[in-house]
C-alpha cells in the first residue's frame, strides 16, 4: 500500500487555503454575469443604432 504524499494530512494544511477554495466557487457566477452584461450591452447598442439610423 502506498503512503500518502507529504503535507497532505488535513491537520498540516493552512486554514487560509480552504477559505480561498470556498470563495472561488462563486467566481464563475460573477464571470458569467459580466459576460452576459457585455452581450446585453452590445445587443442594446445594435438595436438602438438600427432604430435611429
Amino acid at each position: 500500500m502506498a503512503a500518502d504524499p507529504r503535507d497532505t494530512d488535513p491537520i498540516d494544511k493552512d486554514p487560509r487555503e480552504s477559505e480561498m477554495g470556498r470563495r472561488s466557487d462563486g467566481a464563475s457566477t460573477s464571470l458569467w454575469l459580466v459576460i452576459g452584461g457585455i452581450i446585453l450591452l452590445g445587443l442594446a447598442v445594435y438595436v438602438i443604432s438600427a432604430v435611429f439610423v
